[in-house]
């Protein structure tokens, strides 16, 4: 029978609450009977007082009669965390702050003595709300501390909530901005923060795994353009030197796998770190074989499973993903495959083939829209037997329930599978719980630790007596949990590990690692050094900043000499800087003594020199880049026309070309056709100041496409991201409140604008004139972008 546990179906915070004496005060955190490891840092206990208490009693005592700890606090409101700028953004909100909330924090000796007399019975924590020296409030939990320590620190990905709206089947839930935010830290449970150990990769690296041991490590790596099959696989010593022998080109029997459709999808390593399993394309496929919706909604962006697929194997004597016999039947979808302890057979899920995109399948708008694609996945088991596979089994209580079962993990003493149930699909689901089945399969349970939205993305201590877990119970921004788990397979309620990051920036993928705190202490080396490299010369490049640019693009070749996509843009650069003679090798269709001027090199001439544009031929197979460069000649040549044909070629190759976006807008002189350029800039650009203001502008100011509470977001958060008070940005903002009927801001905010910039005070004056007659300012169509400026 499943265990239900109605106390914990209700909330986080509410399941913690008992009272005595009085009533008005309910504990929200920790929950009454949790369980705390032997290792960890300091809680921080938080409560709700409905009384006029203004300070508080919290009394420990001791079931063995140890002396009792007395505390008096003031309940000061628990500090909101910190805010990281750079994941501020239209598309998410700020976490909120419950102002009736108070904390209490216990002193770090405090502590570790409650946790030293609370291991053989609970310690009893009473809480009493203080008025006018009486007690008006009163409520206690029990708290325990095992004797059993986390023992090993948790590895996991710390990413912005930045989400972008996409077309159906393209895996894209951040912006491409956003995904240079993604860090990787590490956290040793006993410590109040956790460290970054990597960061600042402009490409996508997601699913992560460690050998038992922890002395290795593999995970799936997106390459450059829109290479979605690449895989590194490394040794783990403190500082991890990522070589770009140990990056993985996955490849099969039939070739090179590079779609920019993920390829190897929830790879992980095997215990002893020799082999990998991931799931891979069914061969001949040649459509995605994902089901994907992106959302603009930041709590819940994004809806990903895969509706077909097989699991595949490699191993470095072998050198290319092989199928594993049982698991690739092209009538069942096949992924999330974990490795048992010993290593002789796999967990994975599974699903009887769909197409990802029915004709006529609605779109999805949210997480759990009843038009998401339906599907159900079961757990089977089946041998590895050296990558020869079976027959595969299914697993009792795991399967044939109704319900979708997905991310199974096996303890590491091999007694316990624990997976994530849903009524659908797999990934970021608000319904997800954890329930808990003996290995072999048998009775599941419903876990004690599931709180009340999202349960997931879990992982076992090396002692296979805690599991960490994410979950979106306290806040949109994703945050760990730990649960204890005895020899009966029964867990304990959810212990927060707090301050794992910013308080908006979310956790996943958490895992154990078996290593000291201090074993891991950076991910590095010239593999990883390659992108970041790339995405530095290429911001040099583009900034026309030419002569820093070249020498970092010289750098990355230093790394990938055969790399013919840097030689170009190294060749592109140096012409740019006027270094002609040291840029035609690297611009030339063929090396010798001959080089030829390619299209590119001529249009980047042109435009260096300030010739007059002539029309230049462009390649068989002009690039987004070739088409941007040559759009920029014909402005050279106020061919305005010509650019536009351009800019809106290269669009056309590349949506993401967040600088042709930008010269689009600049160049077209409809204020229809701009603004959704402008507005794909901030969305590929979030902190684009000069983006933000212009999309503002037009949505405060055009008649036919105003908004006033658009551009207002947009106007702030412009001028968020000045160091001074800029003119243009608050005449932006103060027309946006204006829109918005906020006519009051409108004017304050406008003769901010002109004390910013006196010379500025005719125009403004004009438009202050309306507000104070309550009426938006309208920008004829002659005077936008901004009249008064531009």
């Amino acid at each position: 029978m499943v265990v239900r546990t109605a106390r914990f179906l209700i909330t986080l915070s509410l399941a913690a609450a008992l009272s005595a004496g009085p009533p008005g005060l309910t504990v929200d955190y920790p929950a009454d009977r949790s369980l705390f490891p032997s290792d960890i840092a300091p809680p921080t206990l938080l409560w709700h007082d409905s009384t006029s208490a203004r300070s508080w009693a919290i009394d420990i005592t001791f079931a063995s009669g140890d002396a009792p700890i007395h505390v008096r606090s003031n309940g000061p409101q628990p500090a909101p965390g910190e805010i990281d700028p750079d994941c501020v953004s239209t598309t998410n909100e700020l976490p909120k702050v419950d102002r009736s909330q108070h904390s209490w924090m216990p002193e770090p000796a405090t502590w570790v003595l409650i946790k030293r007399k609370s291991t053989k019975a609970p310690a009893t924590v009473t809480i009493k709300g203080l008025a006018a020296g009486r007690i008006v409030s009163t409520a206690f939990i029990h708290i325990r501390a095992s004797t059993d320590p986390v023992g090993a620190p948790i590895f996991y990905r710390d990413v912005p909530l930045m989400p972008v709206e996409t077309s159906t089947g393209t895996i894209q839930p951040l912006s491409p901005y956003a995904v240079r935010l993604v860090k990787w830290r590490l956290r040793d449970v006993s410590q109040s923060k956790s460290r970054v150990v990597m960061e600042s990769l402009p490409v996508c690296a997601n699913c992560h795994s460690f050998s038992a041991d922890g002395r290795s490590m593999g995970m799936d790596l997106d390459g450059l353009q829109r290479n979605k099959g690449r895989y590194f696989l490394s040794k783990v010593q403190g500082d991890v030197n990522v070589a770009s022998a140990d990056v993985i080109q996955w490849a099969s029997e039939r070739g090179r796998l590079d779609s920019p459709i993920r390829v190897g999808f929830m790879s992980q390593l095997s215990p002893k770190g020799d082999t990998v399993v991931t799931t891979v394309d069914t061969p001949g496929s040649t459509t995605s074989n994902y089901y994907v919706a992106n959302f603009t909604d930041y709590r819940f962006l994004q809806v990903f499973f895969p509706t077909r697929g097989r699991l595949a194997w490699y191993r470095g004597d072998t050198g290319i993903l092989q199928s594993l016999p049982g698991a690739d039947d092209p009538a069942y979808v096949h992924f999330g495959a974990v490795w048992s302890p010993d290593g002789q057979s796999l967990v994975f899920a599974r699903a009887p083939v769909q197409d990802p995109n029915p004709p006529g399948q609605p779109v999805a708008r949210f997480a759990n829209d009843p038009h998401e694609l339906q599907i159900q996945y079961d757990l089977y088991r089946i041998p590895f037997n050296n990558g020869q596979g079976g027959r595969a089994e299914p697993i009792a209580g795991a399967s044939a329930n109704g319900m979708s079962n997905t991310f199974p993990k096996i303890s590491p003493d091999g007694r316990w599978l624990v997976y994530v149930q849903a009524r659908n699909g797999q990934l970021l689901r608000p319904d997800s719980q954890l329930y808990i089945v003996p290995a072999k399969g048998g009775m599941p349970r419903r876990m004690l630790c599931n709180t009340a939205r999202m349960n997931s993305w879990h992982s076992f201590s090396p002692n296979s007596r805690w599991m960490v877990f994410s979950s979106k119970a306290r806040s949109p921004y994703t945050q760990m949990y730990l649960t204890h788990i005895d020899d009966e397979g029964n867990d304990t309620p959810p212990i927060l590990i707090g301050n794992a990051t910013a308080a908006n920036r979310a956790v996943n993928l958490p895992e154990f690692v078996n290593v000291a705190p201090e074993g891991l202490r950076s991910i590095g080396g010239p593999a990883l050094d390659y992108y970041r490299l790339y995405d530095r010369a290429l911001y040099l490049q583009k900034a026309k900043r030419y002569d820093e640019s070249a020498a970092k693009w010289k750098a990355v070749l230093d790394i990938a000499p055969e790399d013919s996509d840097v030689r170009r843009h190294l060749g592109v650069t140096l012409l740019l800087a006027g270094r002609r003679a040291e840029a035609l090798p690297y611009l030339a269709r063929r090396q010798g003594p001959d080089p030829r001027e390619s299209p590119l090199a001529r249009a980047i001439r042109l435009l260096e020199s300030g010739e007059e544009a002539a029309r230049v031929a462009v390649s068989s197979r002009p690039t987004a880049e070739e088409h941007y460069y040559l759009a920029l000649v014909s402005l050279r040549g106020k061919d305005n026309g010509a650019a536009l044909i351009h800019l809106r070629e290269a669009l056309r190759l590349n949506p993401d070309y967040a600088e042709a976006h930008q010269r689009l807008a600049e160049t077209s002189d409809q204020p229809a056709e701009a603004l959704p350029h402008w507005l794909e800039t901030v969305r590929l650009r979030p902190n684009n100041a000069a983006a933000l203001r212009r999309a503002a502008w037009i949505l405060a100011t055009n008649e036919k496409l105003h908004n006033g509470q658009e551009a207002v977001a947009l106007a702030v958060r412009a001028l968020l991201l000045m160091t001074t008070e800029d003119s243009a940005t608050l005449d932006t903002l103060a027309a946006a409140y204006a829109d918005a009927h906020r006519f009051d801001e409108a004017i304050s905010t406008a003769r901010r604008a002109m004390q910013a910039d006196p010379a500025s005070s005719p125009i403004i004056q004009r438009r202050i004139d309306l507000y104070q007659a309550g009426r938006p300012w309208r920008a004829e169509q002659a005077q936008w972008p901004h009249p008064a400026r531009e």
